[in-house]
């Protein structure tokens, strides 16, 4: 299968809310980036996240294997830093080879979920 998508993608709108009232993993309060990389070769994927009063953190590397999805989860980044909760952001994705990005949000600050999912602005 050709690779599909783009190298560098935008979510311009990020939060972690700082708690949540999910007892497991599955409700923990979180956003995620889902990438899927169709195409023959491994994704080499670097990640940016920009903030409003202080320098960018990152970048944060990843590998998406060839003809796999990633649920990359913004509460596992660790390295280079963790970003912090309850603090507004964004983020750029760029890949070495075309791939997809979705960006979703699961906000379990109240019993009632609430649940946001996007395709992230992509650009080469």
């Amino acid at each position: 299968m050709q690779a599909i998508g783009k190298r560098r993608w935008a979510i311009a709108e990020g939060y972690l809310p700082p708690y949540g009232t999910g007892d497991s993993r599955e409700l923990e309060s979180h956003e995620a980036a889902c990438i899927l990389n169709a195409g023959e070769l491994d994704a080499q994927v670097e990640v940016t996240i920009f903030f409003k009063d202080r320098d960018p953190a990152g970048p944060y590397r990843l590998t998406v294997p060839a003809r796999r999805t990633l649920h990359m989860r913004f509460n596992d980044l660790s390295d280079p830093e963790r970003i912090p909760t309850g603090t507004e952001y964004s983020a750029v994705l760029e890949s070495n080879v075309p791939v997809i990005v979705q960006h979703t949000r699961l906000d379990s600050r109240q019993a009632e979920l609430a649940l946001l999912s996007t395709i992230a602005f992509g650009t080469d």
